[in-house]
């Protein structure tokens, strides 16, 4: 008791462990994001009278009333303020999404099969920065699902190596991510989609058909200078492939270094990182020659762009998979929406929102309505 009333210094006092049990009682998830300001792991309250100034508020209180009983009594209610400041937590159902467009289709895609079962309007948390930060918002409660890849999940997420090449089927992989969720974090894996969003290493129509590229391997060969390149009519081979990624896959444990090893790919220099979006600008412009996208971006179409097939099966599945905290109107929406996403239709609904500037919600409630959902 002493230890901690010794923290009240002059002019402000520091709440210390008895604010950060106050703070794990609230909504932290409101706190975080500011509201209040004052609810912080230490909060300082500054007062603005002048014997508080000289002696501490609250320290001159306890000694008008001849002990420090008082003091305690009066650091609790404090805290207790201070928490009565934060609002109450949401009763609402809250679906997440990273930062790119097919997250935030399948967000509401989510969303809207759930606010059908439910009856209730859904929360949309969408454009998460990446996967960390939703699987932070989902295992802390801020979040109560979104939709995760497998290949992603068993590799950045939970950090498990990737399986040997011929154990990188989808059944053994949604297994394994399966188990490791449910044993870890309560979490569900729900049933798949339907549809699965490989990466694709990318590059421009005109290139494919002028070099003749139609796997990875082959993208290997033409840039290396040798007698098999002059017979197919590549007296000059083009220099090292100049590589634009996203910010996760270059460090990813399934992303450019595995690449590079597993194929010999040589590129020019370091790649070039930026957010996904400008990814196919940057390869339309000439800024880059290939690109890590993804198997369903709807620009790949829109613009004629080449995915090269992974002729060495480098990359694991990557299912689409609802994660979802416990819930019965989530587990309903779930189950209706298993398999009923093709990859077409995905690759749909990407290119009506990124090349046609349609509304998701529409696009959502459309594709939904030609489901019978």
């Amino acid at each position: 008791m002493k230890d901690r009333l010794q923290q009240i210094q002059p002019g402000s006092f520091a709440l210390g462990p008895l604010v950060e049990s106050a703070r794990r009682s609230c909504d932290v998830g409101r706190i975080e994001e500011g509201i209040p300001q004052g609810l912080r792991p230490r909060s300082v309250v500054q007062f603005k009278r002048p014997k508080a100034e000289a002696l501490g508020y609250l320290e001159a209180l306890g000694r008008k009333f001849g002990g420090r009983l008082f003091v305690f009594l009066a650091v609790l209610g404090v805290v207790w303020q201070l928490c009565g400041c934060a609002p109450p937590k949401s009763s609402r159902i809250a679906i997440g999404a990273k930062n790119f467009t097919e997250q935030v289709v399948l967000g509401e895609l989510l969303a809207q099969e759930i606010e059908a079962v439910t009856g209730e309007p859904v929360e949309r948390r969408f454009y998460l920065a990446g996967s960390y930060l939703c699987q932070q918002a989902l295992v802390s409660g801020r979040i109560d699902g979104y939709v995760e890849y497998t290949g992603t999940a068993l590799t950045a997420i939970l950090k498990q190596p990737l399986p040997p090449v011929g154990q990188r089927d989808e059944a053994t992989v949604f297994r394994q991510v399966s188990e490791l969720y449910a044993s870890r974090y309560r979490v569900k894996v729900g049933w798949g989609l339907g549809f699965e969003d490989t990466f694709a290493m990318v590059v421009r129509g005109e290139d494919a058909r002028r070099l003749g590229l139609r796997t990875i391997s082959d993208a290997v060969r033409v840039a290396e200078p040798t007698s098999q390149n002059r017979d197919v009519g590549h007296p000059d081979p083009p220099p090292p492939w100049r590589l634009g990624v996203g910010y996760e896959f270059q460090s990813r444990p399934d992303g450019l270094r595995g690449l590079e090893a597993t194929y010999g790919l040589k590129f020019d220099g370091a790649p070039r990182t930026m957010d996904l979006g400008l990814l196919y600008r940057a390869l339309s412009s000439g800024q880059v020659d290939m690109v890590a996208g993804n198997s369903t971006d709807g620009p790949i179409r829109a613009l004629g762009f080449v995915v090269l097939e992974d002729d060495r099966h480098y990359f694991p599945p990557y299912e689409a998979v609802p994660l979802v905290r416990r819930h019965p109107g989530i587990g309903v929406a779930m189950d209706r929406l298993a398999g009923k996403v093709s990859a077409e239709e995905v690759r749909g609904m990407n290119y009506a929102v990124d090349s046609e500037h349609r509304d998701v919600g529409d696009v959502v409630r459309e594709f939904r309505k030609g489901k019978g959902l």
